[in-house]
C-alpha cells in the first residue's frame, strides 16, 4: 500500500512509532538482503512402452508448462522489523523520476491489529510454491518476516539483477474512507523504459482480469476499473523488468479484513495471483 493514499492512525510496535501506509517500497535493509530462490524441475518423461513392432511405440511424457524455466520475482510488502528501526526505514533512497523516498514504511494493519507485512509474506510464499510447482524459478525480495529491508531501490534491483520475466509486488491497502473496498493493480506511468510500457501494462491487466475471474471486486475508491497508473512508486519507477503492484484489498474494511486474516482467504488471493502470473508468462 502506498503511504500517500491515506493517513492512518499511528501504531505502536516495540516502543517505536510506526509509519502507517502501504508502499510499493518493499521492506529494506541498509545492506542488501540475500535473495532466496526456489526452483522446481520440469516433470520427467516416463520410459517408452515396449512394442513388438520394429519401431518402438512413442514414449509417454508429461508436457512441461508453457511458463517453465521463466523467472518471477515476488516482492512481499514491508517487513516485520521495520517498526523497531525508524532511522533505517526513514532514510531517503532513490525512487526514480528524480525523486527520493523513505527506504520503506511499516505498512498498515486491520483494525484488530493483523499487519500487512505478515499478510503479504504469507501470500507471497503461497504464490511462490504454486509457481515453483510449475517449473518457474521464484526469487523473493525478502526471506522472512522479522527483518528490516530491503529498501525500495534494492527491491527493484533484485528484479533487475534476476532478469525477471515478471516482478509482482504484493500489498494490502489501509484506506479509512467510508465503504472503501476492493483490489487494484498499480503500474508505472508514464513509462520510463520499454519494460514499463506494454509489458508492464499487460501484466497489470492480466492481474486485474484474473483477480476478477476469481471473485474479487475492483476497488471502489482508487484507480479506474481496477487499474492505477502511478508515477510515484519507487519499486516500479526503478524497474527495468515488467512489473506491477497488486493491492489485494482494504485491510480497514471488515469483510476484507476477515478474508485476509484467514488461511483460506490468503490462499484465495495467492491462487488468483499465481494464475495471473502463469497466464502472463504463457501469453
Amino acid at each position: 500500500m502506498v503511504a500517500v493514499r491515506r493517513a492512518t492512525a499511528p501504531l505502536l510496535l516495540a516502543g517505536a512509532l510506526l509509519l502507517t501506509g502501504c508502499s510499493d517500497d518493499a521492506p529494506a535493509a541498509p545492506a542488501p538482503a540475500p535473495v532466496v530462490t526456489t526452483t522446481t524441475a520440469s516433470p520427467t518423461p516416463s520410459s517408452p512402452t515396449p512394442s513388438p513392432s520394429p519401431s518402438p511405440s512413442p514414449s509417454s511424457s508429461a508436457t512441461p508448462p508453457a511458463a517453465a524455466g521463466k523467472v518471477v520475482v515476488l516482492d512481499p510488502g514491508h517487513n516485520g522489523g521495520n517498526g523497531a528501526h525508524p532511522a533505517e526505514i526513514n532514510r531517503p533512497v532513490p525512487a526514480g523520476r528524480g525523486q527520493t523516498k523513505p527506504c520503506n514504511t511499516t505498512g498498515t494493519a486491520t483494525n484488530a491489529g493483523y499487519p500487512e507485512h505478515a499478510f503479504t509474506f504469507d501470500v507471497a510464499q503461497r504464490v511462490g510454491k504454486a509457481l515453483a510447482d510449475k517449473g518457474i524459478r521464484v526469487v523473493y525480495t525478502r526471506q522472512d518476516d522479522t527483518g528490516v529491508g530491503p529498501c525500495v531501490d534494492r527491491r527493484a534491483a533484485i528484479g533487475n539483477d534476476a532478469n525477471a520475466d515478471a516482478v509482482v509486488s504484493i500489498h494490502a491497502d489501509g484506506s479509512e474512507a467510508a465503504g472503501a473496498n476492493g483490489f487494484h493493480v498499480a503500474y508505472s506511468s508514464p513509462p520510463l523504459n520499454a519494460a514499463q510500457g506494454a509489458p508492464s501494462t499487460r501484466l497489470a491487466q492480466t492481474l486485474r482480469d484474473t483477480m476478477r475471474t476469481n471473485g474479487f471486486s475492483a476497488a471502489n475508491y482508487i484507480g479506474t476499473d481496477g487499474l492505477s497508473a502511478r508515477a510515484d512508486l519507487g519499486g516500479l519507477n526503478l524497474s527495468t523488468r515488467p512489473a506491477a503492484l497488486v493491492e489485494c484489498g482494504n485491510m480497514r474494511n471488515a469483510t476484507e479484513a476477515a478474508r485476509m486474516t484467514s488461511a483460506d482467504g490468503r490462499q484465495r488471493f495467492a491462487s488468483a495471483i499465481a494464475a495471473a502470473i502463469e497466464a502472463y508468462l504463457a501469453s
